[in-house]
């Protein structure tokens, strides 16, 4: 692959310009001395990509079509196995028994996330006291949050506020009662697991709409709950299990920056950046870009999500959540190992170090070519949705931290992002 081969695929796949990777390239060099970089990873993307597409019987002449159902219908496979796996779980059932039962349980046996740093329970109730969530209390018939919250648990109360509450409330809360946090007000527990009651279904129905998914999570009080959907359509098991690892790991990361923070004389700012996932805004990013100096952003949220043609996704960034994902794949591998599979099933581990990885193929419906992502995560997502959405940022995201690692290490990248994750850039 000639050089300026190299450059125009990767810009292609991040959607960016080979300019931008050109001069990218010269700064990373420079500093590091590193040549033939782009090269290299556009190589590895090739190689894989071939590797993979020899394994499903398919070719570089093969339709974009072909080439997403194979890699999704192996996922099928993977799914199959992961559900019996997991001795086909029953969400609704698990929840009325209050037990997360084989799914937690290998769950834990592969990753078992430290303690985190999380606001007090009391202070909790005590600020919903404060700033009374009506909607929620109507619901159930209460009057008093303590009792709500004694009645129903700790972690159902917290869950629902995001599908019983306004959104009007929901900034008011966050914006007034996070603004009074102390470091007093946090303490080191358990990160908890949720199952939520049948009962809430109904109420949810607004929020799964909203995150695709049944499964999310509260960084602030170390809560993951599952909205006990029926799990009955091919990936869900899949999906379900990734998204509980990818929080087990995330959860983890950003209590490690709320203690690193906490005795800061603006850490209430700081906490609720990290919970909103600021990133900075497209003009201070162009400012920031005029200066000519080697600027990486930080963008800590996936962006495409609300707009995918975003400028800020065009320009040298990290993503945190790229890297959880790697850890998942990670975790997959380690499973992979403590299963025992029969001949025919696919191995957990097949997926990694896929992440990055994609390619174009000619679209037998459309008659252009089309980026089909090998990536995991957007293949789950894209099968679970019967393939009405064929989800690409996740690989793209990956795409851009490979990119870095590539010149600097993963550890440099951990450590950068921990140390600048606030402001949302960095200079090397």
């Amino acid at each position: 692959m000639k050089l300026s081969d190299s450059f125009q695929k990767l810009a292609r796949i991040l959607r960016t310009s080979p300019e931008v990777l050109l001069d990218l390239d010269k700064k990373m060099s420079d500093l590091t001395g590193k040549s033939g970089i782009m090269e290299a990873i556009a190589k590895e993307n090739d190689i894989l990509v071939d590797r993979t597409l020899t394994e499903l019987n398919l070719s570089r002449d093969s339709r974009a079509e072909d080439v997403y159902s194979a890699l999704t219908h192996r996922l099928i496979h993977l799914d199959e196995h992961l559900n019996t796996l997991l001795d086909k779980p029953d969400l609704i059932k698990m929840a009325m028994s209050n037990s997360c039962g084989k799914l937690c349980e290998i769950i834990f046996q592969i990753f078992k996330p430290p303690k985190g740093l999380f606001i007090k329970k009391e202070k909790v109730v005590e600020l919903l006291e404060k700033f009374k969530p009506d909607n929620l209390l109507k619901h159930f018939g209460y009057t008093d949050v303590k009792e709500l919250v004694e009645k129903e648990g700790f972690a159902s109360v917290i869950s629902a506020l995001r599908f019983t509450q306004s959104t009007e409330w929901m900034h008011n809360f966050f914006d007034a009662a996070y603004s009074e946090l102390v470091p007093d007000d946090f303490e080191e527990r358990e990160v908890e697991i949720k199952i939520l009651e049948e009962k809430w279904l109904k109420v949810a129905d607004q929020f799964l709409e909203k995150k695709y998914h049944n499964v999310s999570h509260l960084k602030e009080y170390g809560v993951i709950f599952i909205i006990p959907l029926t799990i009955d359509t091919p990936g869900e098991t899949t999906r379900l299990l990734t998204l509980l690892l990818h929080y087990l790991h995330e959860v983890p990361f950003y209590s490690d920056l709320f203690r690193k923070f906490l005795n800061d004389k603006d850490f209430n700012e700081k906490f609720r950046s990290l919970l909103r996932g600021d990133v900075l805004e497209v003009q201070m990013m162009a400012d920031k870009i005029k200066e000519n100096k080697n600027i990486w952003f930080i963008i800590q949220r996936y962006l495409a999500k609300d707009n995918v043609s975003d400028p800020r996704l065009f320009l040298p960034h990290l993503n945190p959540e790229a890297e959880h994902w790697v850890k998942v794949s990670n975790d997959l591998t380690a499973l992979s190992k403590l299963s025992s599979e029969d001949d025919g099933h696919i191995s957990l581990g097949y997926w990694s170090g896929l992440d990055f990885v994609g390619d174009f193929f000619p679209s037998a419906s459309s008659g252009q070519v089309q980026l089909v992502s090998f990536d995991l995560i957007d293949l789950i997502m894209s099968l679970v949705k019967k393939g009405e959405i064929k989800y690409l940022y996740h690989q793209q995201e990956a795409l851009w931290n490979k990119i870095f690692t590539e010149y600097m290490g993963k550890e440099k990248m951990e450590k950068l992002l921990e140390e600048n994750i606030i402001q949302g850039s960095f200079e090397l």
